[in-house]
């Protein structure tokens, strides 16, 4: 028997049946759910089911939001039962410093997005709290008075009855044999059923890699077992309920690492150890379902101890039940959501650790997106297609583990975390290394961020001002008086050949296809008109186009090129791995350049030109363009040659007091022109207009993805604006995600920020959802406002002089 659907999810966890809910809510029929054994099997059932409205990214606050308005008073209000949800109000408490800014950090960026947390400053204040915290050594915290926990298990079967109400279709006991692609569509043997299916979702969990296996995927995650304890009556507890006492908020002590919350007349402790132990890496036993693993208290006794010298009243009740069970973990700890790289109409919602916390809002997120073609908000943080090939099997696993491990890490601006480096390695990775480069990882790619005189030397976080600082001043100066070289092999690398080269390039996106020997700008958007891609387009003779983009955008570039070229007569190449390319930037890089070429380099070779010349006998493509702000050129160059290019460059260059330069100072000196970043600055919630880029649109004459709401958007009188500002910050450079205010009311966001050395400012770009705003606006940093001037020029070179010397 063939049973057809429109959608069909493999798996029946919180996920899962989130997105089936969602779905059917926005009209799609025949969807189809197949699950291995019940719904909530797996992990969901076994969750402790937190909920928070604590998160660093917007998008992942979002998530976690949804799902608690969800599961709060939604999913009540439409089944006339309950979800178990527990308005319980939680706190963090910290008596580390660093993690007092992170908390700050996350109050402040809370602001704009709208949702209560609310900086604790005190010890007194979480006594006030928590009156069975101990709080000798604390700094503070942040407390979420609208955080609270859920039973999994009647929030998951609440959205499955709302569902099967709208006609979605429940398989249980039936799991998935095979999976292969015929005829457009996806064929699926279950064990009762072939299920031929237009678009198929794996939302497996715990059985996430073996359903992608089936796909021909490697999916990045790793099951990773987790223990809770939940406690007999705790005489303290007791009481307050017998007084009639509100419940007791969740308290999480991520220095100690462990959460506790209340259960009834007892208490839950869950604690995080540093070692975590995977399970099951390469396949779940066929028949585990709802089991679980036997204690391992041994493993967590010293997290244990210091939980108990917190809250004493711990130790007054008895371990009622252990829980040890697996969860899933990604290599960042955030879940897999969105399209499947290189396959059509397949889908990932999977590898939360978090399943309940962010299940309902995944759910949301991912049915906005199969229905709308875009996602509802930016989705860089969730993207399915963050991790590329290079996230092998020793990846995914050492990854997972440093993720478990840092569940309670402090999440610093500039995070560069060890565990799995060194997948992807540039042409040039040695000598950086040999000159003392400061690694970080880009999509796997190690890329210098700076450069340091001293060996050994790394950077050491921090939400203040970093010991990178004075370093990268010194790479600014050098490039700013003299010239450096940086290596930027992990761009995304794409070329485009054939009849309808032109016309496809021309059709791709909001700007036209530059003419031939020309570089340019190419926004690609979403059908809604946000910005999906940003393109560096060079046309080269004989309807030749090479495409570059950020390197995160490797996977998510190469998709969205190959489905738009539908119709056209093309080939599209990814060439990431086979180009290298290397920056030579400054005023005496003509000089430099010149000693190693024949090629024309001044009136022949104007500023957004490109040609296809030979350096140090070597042929490659060199664009003369700039994102620092100097005369430069890139050059790109076939991988074997870029270590010959490099030291010919070097060695032309040191009379001239040539240096090198690393991200970090490009960043800098980038946002000194007021230049902006994919996947910050510019991303799918905002049109290229709104983030700055208006001039660049060319929209007459042509059709595009996103043409029409484009100019809709232009036109609303609610469409936002991009500012570059000057900001008073005091020795605490701006970074993102800070709240922009006006009077006192959040008006807007920062997207990236630094000091820019060159001007001697400290600055950002921020969007502002209230356009025109200039007078009175300040920055909340760190809890602290900063007052910023709107610059409405760029603060350093802003006729181009410099660019085009």
């Amino acid at each position: 028997m063939t049973l057809n659907a429109q959608v069909l999810i493999i798996g029946g966890g919180a996920m899962g049946v989130s997105l089936m809910y969602h779905l059917v809510k926005a009209g799609w029929s025949d969807v189809v759910l197949t699950e291995k054994n019940d719904l909530t099997h797996g992990s969901t059932w076994h969750a402790a089911g937190l909920c928070t409205h604590f998160a660093h990214n917007p998008t992942i606050q979002e998530l976690r939001a949804t799902s608690v308005r969800l599961y709060r008073d939604i999913l009540p209000e439409e089944t006339g039962g309950t979800c178990g949800f527990h308005r319980s109000g939680a706190m963090r408490i910290t008596s580390n410093p660093d993690r007092m800014d992170e908390f700050a950090h996350v109050a402040g960026l809370s602001r704009f997005t709208g949702y209560d947390l609310r900086l604790l400053t005190s010890p007194e204040e979480v006594a006030a709290l928590h009156p069975l915290a101990r709080t000798e050594g604390i700094l503070g915290g942040i407390y979420e008075p609208d955080d609270g926990h859920v039973d999994p298990t009647l929030a998951t079967n609440a959205m499955a009855q709302v569902a099967r109400a709208g006609g979605a279709t429940i398989l249980r006991q039936n799991p998935v044999r095979a999976i292969r692609r015929e005829g457009g569509h996806w064929m699926v043997e279950t064990l009762r059923e072939v299920i031929r299916a237009r678009h198929i979702v794996n939302a497996a969990g715990t059985w996430g890699w073996e359903v992608g296996h089936m796909m021909g995927l490697n999916i990045p995650s790793v099951p990773v077992l987790h223990q809770y304890l939940v406690t007999d009556t705790i005489p303290a507890v007791a009481g307050r309920i017998a007084a009639g006492l509100p419940e007791l908020p969740m308290i999480r002590d991520p220095e100690e690492s462990w959460y506790v919350r209340q259960e009834r007349d007892g208490l839950i402790l869950g604690p995080y150890e540093k070692n975590a132990q995977p399970w099951s890496i390469d396949g779940v036993p066929p028949d585990f379902g709802a089991e679980l693993m036997a204690p391992d208290l041994d493993r967590v006794e010293h997290i244990i101890v210091a939980a108990m010298a917190r809250i004493p009243a711990l130790e007054t009740g008895g371990v009622k039940s252990v829980v040890n069970g697996p969860i899933t973990f990604t290599p960042d700890a955030n879940p897999l959501i969105g399209p499947v790289h290189g396959l059509p109409d397949a889908w990932l919602l999977t590898g939360s650790s978090m399943g309940v916390m962010e299940g309902g809002g995944a759910g949301w997120f991912l049915a906005h997106w199969m229905t709308h073609g875009a996602p509802p908000m930016d989705a860089l943080a969730v993207d399915s297609r963050r991790f590329g090939a290079w996230a092998d099997r020793d990846y995914r696993v050492q990854k997972a583990v440093e993720c478990f491990g840092l569940q309670f890490g402090v999440h610093y601006p500039y995070e560069e975390r060890p565990a799995a480096r060194g997948k992807r390695l540039s042409p040039l990775h040695d000598r950086m290394l040999a000159r003392g480069a400061v690694m970080g990882a880009a999509h796997g790619w190690e890329r210098p961020n700076w450069f340091s005189d001293r060996t050994g030397d790394e950077a050491v976080p921090t939400f203040r001002r970093a010991n990178w600082f004075p370093h990268v001043a010194r790479e600014v100066q050098t490039v700013s008086e003299a010239a450096g070289l940086a290596d930027l092999s992990v761009f995304s690398k794409f070329e485009v050949t054939g009849p309808d080269a032109r016309a496809f390039v021309d059709a791709l996106g909001a700007n036209r296809a530059p003419k031939v020997g020309r570089v340019g700008l190419l926004h690609a958007l979403t059908p809604a008109g946000g910005t999906a891609s940003e393109f560096t387009v060079s046309a080269l003779p004989g309807d030749r186009f090479y495409l570059t983009s950020a390197a995160a955008a490797e996977e998510m570039d190469e998709d969205l090129l190959r489905a738009r070229a539908s119709g056209f007569d093309v080939q599209i190449a990814n060439v990431t791995e086979s180009l290298g390319v290397i920056a030579l930037m400054g005023p005496k890089s003509r000089a430099i350049l010149s000693g190693l070429t024949d090629a024309d380099l001044g009136a022949g070779f104007p500023w957004l030109g490109v040609r296809e010349i030979t350096v140090a006998d070597i042929p490659l493509r060199a664009l003369r363009v700039s994102y620092i702000g100097e005369l430069g050129w890139e050059l790109h160059a076939p991988r074997a040659d870029c270590a010959a290019l490099f030291d010919a460059l070097e060695a032309a260059g040191r009379p001239h007091g040539l240096g090198l330069f690393g991200a970090y100072a490009m960043n800098s000196m980038r946002l000194e022109k007021g230049y902006r970043a994919w996947g910050a600055d510019f991303t799918t919630e905002r049109t290229p207009a709104e983030s700055g880029a208006g001039p660049l649109i060319r929209a007459e004459g042509r059709d595009f993805v996103g043409r029409e709401a484009l100019a809709r958007r232009m036109e609303a009188p609610d469409r936002w604006e991009t500012v570059l500002l000057a900001i008073e910050a005091d020795g605490v450079d701006p970074f993102y995600s800070h709240t922009v205010l006006h009077a006192g009311r959040p008006v807007g966001v920062v997207t990236s920020g630094a000091w820019g050395h060159r001007t001697g400012k400290a600055l950002a770009l921020a969007y502002l959802r209230e356009r025109g705003l200039r007078d009175g606006l300040s920055v909340s940093i760190l809890g602290r406002s900063c007052a910023a001037t709107v610059l409405e020029a760029a603060p350093y070179d802003p006729a181009n002089e410099r660019l085009k010397a």
